[in-house]
């Protein structure tokens, strides 16, 4: 069972804590790295988490 309380990082909009539960998309950058897409649950925007 996953742990929905960790945390993606913060919205780039408002600064709000985003954790894995509002997880969308996770995808790989053209670099290779992970890329990840979370509704904030403050603001309400799709954001990558920073």
């Amino acid at each position: 069972m996953p742990d929905d309380t960790q945390i993606l990082g913060r919205c780039p909009n408002c600064g709000e804590r985003i954790s894995t539960a509002w997880r969308l998309i996770d995808y790989e950058k053209d670099d290779g790295t992970e890329g990840v897409w979370a509704e904030c649950p403050a603001c309400s925007e799709v954001v990558a988490p920073e």
